[in-house]
């Protein structure tokens, strides 16, 4: 008999667990966090709804930095640890990383099917990769080939500082620091910071800003407000993204996951996103050859996690 893990991707607004036997991973199920007080009440559920038999390894990623065996989301109440894991399971050695970790293990498996091309040349080969992905908060990894295997990173780059180009983005800048002091990437680049932008973008509107889904609606219809945010959130979203990959030397690609950026279809503007990603002054050559992609399987963090433990060193 095939032995089975249970895999499981921790977001800020959604969990999704799935089976795998071997290297076939089964139909994944999507919990929201807020319905759960904690991961092993999910899990618990979880683990009923799919039927699980005994398992052999358990392994989990979620949206925030793993340090000590045990992550606190950045966006979401839940604190997950190996040690609670081992305690709602019975796997004596569960796996636990940060999500982007597990998104960027997933890149090696991912063929042209699960990918949409936005631009540039041909993959360096065996050069570094980047991930960035707008969800619930801004994830950011790398995956780094070398003579040992692949490594793949494990940071916090959804929390740099967001810079300006010009003098619109100053206003929004210095409108979004009366909020929130500190304007780190991810204070705009997710679902909250978009609705963050809408309003500082358009700051006389009376009420509360538009929700993000309903942001996205409305510059779908062709509401001229809301259009102009989604372009001003694809600007932004290149120029960090192009920062990334320099500072990672990431010429095997760029690579956009989380939750937003791939439901949007045709929505994201793909120009200008190119336009800004480029836009490196005396670098923009050396941008203008990477290829970046759109992330468009379903679940590229379980395969990723399937991955992990596939190739995972014993302890």
């Amino acid at each position: 008999m095939t032995a089975t893990a249970l895999l499981a991707d921790v977001g800020g607004t959604n969990v999704r667990f799935a089976l795998a036997h071997g290297t076939r991973i089964g139909t994944p199920i999507t919990l929201a966090t807020q319905a759960h007080p904690d991961l092993p009440a999910a899990l618990a559920h979880a683990m009923l709804a799919l039927c699980a038999p005994a398992l052999h390894a358990v392994a989990v990623c979620a949206a925030g930095p793993a340090r000590d065996g045990r992550i606190e989301l950045t966006n979401c109440a839940w604190q997950v640890s190996e040690a609670a894991l081992r305690d709602a399971t019975g796997v004596r050695d569960p796996l636990l990383v940060n999500d982007f970790t597990a998104l960027a293990a997933a890149l090696p498996a991912l063929g042209r099917g699960d990918l949409r091309t936005l631009g540039g040349g041909a993959p360096e080969p065996g050069a570094a990769r980047a991930v960035i992905g707008p969800g619930t908060g801004l994830g950011v990894s790398g995956l780094i080939c070398g003579r040992h295997g692949e490594a793949y990173l494990s940071g916090e780059g959804g929390h740099v500082d967001l810079a300006a180009t010009c003098a619109e983005e100053d206003r929004i800048l210095a409108h979004l620091r009366t909020r929130f002091g500190h304007v780190s990437a991810e204070r705009v680049l997710c679902g909250g910071g978009l609705e963050a932008l809408y309003g500082a973008m358009h700051p006389g509107t009376p009420g509360a800003p538009p929700r993000a889904p309903d942001i996205a609606a409305r510059a779908a219809a062709g509401d001229t407000a809301a259009l102009a945010c989604i372009r001003q959130f694809c600007a932004w979203l290149g120029a960090v993204a192009g920062d990334l990959v320099l500072t990672l030397g990431a010429r095997g690609g760029l690579y956009i996951g989380g939750g937003i950026v791939p439901a949007w279809g045709s929505l994201f503007q793909e120009t200008i996103f190119r336009q800004r990603f480029e836009d490196k002054g005396r670098y923009r050559e050396y941008l203008h050859a990477v290829p970046a992609y759109i992330i468009t399987a379903p679940h590229p963090a379980l395969i990723g996690l399937q991955r992990l433990l596939t190739h995972r060193r014993p302890r």
